[in-house]
This record gives C-alpha cells, structure tokens and sequence, in this order.
C-alpha cells in the first residue's frame, strides 16, 4: 500500500529531516508514527499526503508515484479543519460537494466514484444527528472531532492519515475515540497511520509502530504490536510491556 525507496527530505538549507529513508506498510494495515518533537513525524504524514515532496527517491501508494494528493486518501488534523460557517452536516458533505463538482476524474475524485454516499448514516454512526445543525463553535472538541471523522470516512478513503488527532482532548474523549476509530478500521479495513506523541496511544492504536528518533532519519525502526485493536488491549499485560518497551527506546541513550 505504502513504500518510500531512499526517500530525502529536508525544508530548504536545513539538514534532512530523512536520508536515503526506506519503510513499507500493507494494505490494510495499522500504523502508530512515534517519535519526539521535531523528529519529522508530521513531515512524514505530508510526505505520504502528496502535500510534501521528497529532494531525491520516491514515495509510492497503491503501487503508484505520489505526486499529488490522490482521492483515496483521508486526511484527519489536530486542529480538525472545519469551516467555522458551515453546520456540522454541512461540513461532513463538503468533500462530497467537492467531488459532484469535478465528477469522477481520477484526480478530484475516484474513477469510481458513487455519488450516493450516506451522509444521514454516517451523522447516525458518529452520533453527531443531535449537533447535525450547530456550527463548530457550537459543539465540543470531542465533537468537532467526530464532524471531522466523518467528512473524511464518507469518501471511502483507502488510506487514512491522522495527525495527532487527539491530543487537545481531555482523557475520556480521546480514550473514546481511540476506540471509535478501531471500530470504524475493523469495519472499513483502511490502512491507517496515526502519528503520536504519546507512547500509550502508538501501543494502543498501532498493530505495528514505526519508531523515529532526531533528524535525520535513515533507517526505520519497526516494532511489532500483534496485540493491538482489540477491544480490551488497553488492561492487558501485553499493552503494559509494550509502553514500557517503547519508553525504553525512547530514552535518551
């Protein structure tokens, strides 16, 4: 699904973020991106979002050269990206807006594209019907968040990015929604990469995790979680050992 083949990067005369970087993820796949700050957790989402582009080796998703965002991918931000002016269901139909403007051309939308996507289910599934007529101003981060879910889940995205998409909220929301976005990846099979600073939520929510340290990045780091995504992983003694694991790596050497 995802390759990246000797892939640098850097943002102008800085040193590379990446160097001669190689990593892959499968179709279907869970991925946490752990990291601390600055190690170009972010840069990489960018990276696979066709936002940012690589100085020299190539990224590829779905077998294909990115070189521009690509309609099956989702994109899920820390800050949620909604239009202030727009309703909550009027926020989740704008990619579908979007796409009935250009119809199915292979760059703003699927070749494939169906226009009849259920925006009422999606409003039903993320319990957003109550809010569907607030604006974002209106309604709470832990719903905000949501609006966000579903404008992006009633694409149809193959590949979904999230970048931090918890962090702002207090500890019940992002607990729930950690569980809600497992539960909606166990029933739509995307391949997922959410990029984390929190070493609980990488062990809780990546199947595998990909470990990056302080620029530049040249080798990547892949730890195996086969416990993830289940429903009760979070009490289990298998999740514990895991963040321990995983602060340990990220302790300073």
């Amino acid at each position: 699904m995802i390759r990246l083949e000797k892939v640098t990067f850097q943002y102008g005369s800085a040193a590379p973020v990446f160097q001669d970087f190689s990593w892959q993820a499968g179709k279907g796949e869970t991925w946490a991106v752990l990291g601390p700050s600055g190690c170009g957790k972010s840069t990489l989402l960018s990276l696979l979002a066709g936002l940012a582009f690589p100085g020299s080796g190539q990224v590829l998703v779905d077998g294909q050269p990115l070189t521009r965002p690509r309609p099956r991918t989702g994109l899920i931000i820390q800050e949620y990206g909604l239009l202030p002016w727009a309703t909550v269901r009027q926020n989740v139909e704008l990619g579908l807006r979007i796409r009935h403007f250009y119809g199915p051309d292979g760059t703003h939308a699927p070749k494939d594209f169906h226009p009849e996507a259920d925006v009422d289910a999606w409003l039903r599934r993320l319990g957003l019907e109550p809010v569907q007529n607030s604006y974002p101003g209106r309604i709470s981060g832990g719903q905000r968040q949501r609006t966000a879910i579903a404008r992006t889940l009633v694409l149809a995205p193959d590949l979904l990015l999230m970048d931090e998409p918890f962090s702002s909220l207090d500890a019940p929301t992002r607990e729930g929604l950690q569980r809600l976005t497992l539960d909606l990846w166990a029933e739509q099979r995307f391949t997922l990469v959410l990029v984390t600073h929190l070493i609980e939520e990488a062990a809780l929510m990546g199947r595998k995790i990909l470990l990056l340290g302080m620029p530049p990045n040249r080798q990547a780091q892949v730890i195996d979680n086969p416990g993830a995504e289940g429903p009760d992983f979070r009490e289990t003694d298998a999740y514990q050992a895991m963040v321990r694991e995983l602060r340990s790596r990220m302790e300073p050497a």
